[in-house]
């Protein structure tokens, strides 16, 4: 994501998260199920109002990746937040200035 956009610009937006995402079906080497671990929601804001909220499910790859857009009104914070079994939760937040384009 960029840290400056003009107003009205589009904002690209890329995430990769690392993480392993165990489906709960696969046996280990002694043939014990493996827990799942997925994560099970991502959710951008940006000055805390919703831009994507997603419900991401056990046939996800691992390590998912999250690309989205969205066009800022005003300079702030956007938030992306995922949240999965056991309690993960993981948090980022990035600042975006909206800046008027230079004469």
């Amino acid at each position: 994501m960029p840290s400056q956009v003009a107003p009205g610009q589009v904002v690209s937006v890329r995430t990769l998260l690392a993480h392993p995402m165990e489906t709960g079906l696969r046996p280990d080497g002694q043939g014990r199920v493996v827990p799942r671990d997925i994560v099970q929601q991502f959710t951008a804001t940006f000055n805390a109002q919703p831009v994507l909220q997603a419900q991401l499910h056990p046939a996800i790859a691992a390590n998912p990746y999250v690309a989205f857009e969205f066009v800022p009104d005003r300079s702030g914070w956007l938030e992306m937040r995922w949240s999965g079994d056991g309690g993960f939760e993981h948090i980022e937040r990035a600042r975006l200035e909206v800046t008027p384009a230079p004469r």
